[in-house]
């Protein structure tokens, strides 16, 4: 039997719910976001854990998507960075 390689696009299609690929798609647009604020603030993955009290292979864990902070460890990493959480309405249609 000869499998054929699939590419990301046609496997969300084919292999995930629409609420699965939103719930993917959330996360890696929220860990990129986090990604760019804490370089854009200048911190190493190693300054911020400090800052936060985790080591730093934690940090990378949640950046890469291998580790789910608590909302407490999200919102104390935030702070290290000088941000916070805001609640928008999201756009027609994206609701679950």
């Amino acid at each position: 039997m000869k499998t054929r390689a699939i590419d990301w696009q046609e496997f969300k299609q084919e292999l995930l719910t629409e609420e699965e690929r939103r719930e993917i798609e959330d996360k890696a647009s929220l860990m990129c976001a986090l990604i760019a604020a804490r370089k854009n603030s200048g911190m190493t993955q190693q300054k911020l854990s400090m800052a936060v009290g985790v080591k730093q292979p934690f940090i990378a864990n949640i950046e890469n998507g291998k580790k789910d902070p608590s909302l407490g460890l999200f919102m104390k990493i935030l702070r290290s960075l000088g941000k916070t959480v805001k609640i928008v309405d999201m756009p027609r249609g994206k609701t679950a």
